[in-house]
C-alpha cells in the first residue's frame, strides 16, 4: 500500500507539472512509474492514466480547440502511435527502457536550446510532428514533448494550446490503450488503481490551471525542463546499474 501511495503522490505531482507546461505529463509520468512496475506495465497504466488526465483538460480548457491543429497533428500521431504500440511485442524491454531514456534527455536538451526559437508554422511540421510523437509515444511511452515542441510554433493562447494537445493526445491514448491492454500490458492486480487514478487525473489538471494563473509560464518551463533533464540523468544511472547487477 505504502509503495501505490508514493506513486499516486508522484503521479499528481508530474499532472500538475505536465499540465502548467504544456507537455503532457508523460515525459516525467513514465520514468517515475518504471520505478515501481515492470516497463510494459508502465505503458499500459500510462495510457489508461492520460485518457483521464485528456479528459480532465479538455473539459478545464474548454474555450476552443484549434480544429485545423488538431486534424493535422492528430491523425498521424494516432496512426504512427499504433505502429509504435505493435512494435513493442518485438522490441526487447531492455532496448525500450534505454530508448526512453535517451528520448527525454535528448528532448530536454533540444527544448533548453531551442527555448526561443519555435518551428515554423507549416502544415508539414504538423504532420511530421504529429507522426514523430505518436510513433516514440507508442514505443516508449511518451511523445508530449515533441508535440508540444511544434504546438508551440503556432503561438496558441494557452487554453487552447492544452486544450489542442488534450484532444490529440485522447486519441493517441485510447489507440494505444486499446493494443498494450489486449497484448497484456495491463494486469488485471492494477485495475483498482483507475479510481485514484481518475482523481489525479483530475485534481492535478485542476490545480496546474491555478497554478498557470499565477506563474510565469516562460519560468516554470525552464524549471520543468530542469527536472526532466534530472530525471533523465537519473533513470540512465538506474539503467545501467540494475544492467550491472544482471
Amino acid at each position: 500500500m505504502e509503495k501505490y501511495f508514493i506513486f499516486l503522490v508522484l503521479a499528481l505531482i508530474t499532472e500538475i507539472i505536465g499540465t502548467v507546461s504544456g507537455f503532457g505529463s508523460s515525459i516525467l509520468f513514465v520514468p517515475t512509474a518504471s520505478l515501481f512496475f515492470d516497463f510494459k506495465a508502465v505503458l499500459g497504466i500510462t495510457a489508461v492514466f492520460h485518457v483521464f488526465s485528456n479528459i480532465s483538460k479538455i473539459t478545464l480548457f474548454r474555450k476552443g480547440i484549434n480544429k485545423n491543429i488538431a486534424i493535422k497533428l492528430g491523425i498521424p500521431a494516432v496512426l504512427f502511435v499504433i505502429i509504435g504500440a505493435l512494435l513493442t511485442k518485438y522490441v526487447p524491454v531492455k532496448e525500450m527502457e534505454l530508448g526512453m531514456n535517451i528520448l527525454i534527455a535528448c528532448l530536454a536538451i533540444f527544448l533548453l536550446f531551442r527555448f526561443n526559437k519555435p518551428l515554423k508554422q507549416t502544415s508539414q511540421n504538423l504532420y511530421l510532428g504529429g507522426a514523430i510523437s505518436g510513433f516514440f509515444a507508442g514505443l516508449v511511452g511518451t511523445g508530449g514533448a515533441i508535440r508540444g515542441i511544434t504546438l508551440a510554433a503556432f503561438n496558441l493562447p494557452k487554453d487552447i494550446f492544452i486544450a489542442t494537445s488534450a484532444l490529440i493526445d485522447l486519441g493517441v491514448d485510447l489507440s494505444r490503450a486499446v493494443i498494450y491492454v489486449s497484448q497484456g500490458y495491463f494486469p488485471k492486480e492494477y485495475i483498482s488503481l483507475i479510481p485514484f487514478l481518475i482523481i489525479v487525473s483530475i485534481l492535478g489538471s485542476y490545480l496546474g490551471k491555478i497554478i498557470l494563473k499565477y506563474t510565469s509560464e516562460k519560468v516554470f518551463k525552464y524549471i520543468v525542463l530542469g527536472v526532466v533533464i534530472l530525471t533523465s540523468i537519473f533513470q540512465f544511472i538506474n539503467y545501467f546499474s540494475s544492467s550491472a547487477n544482471t
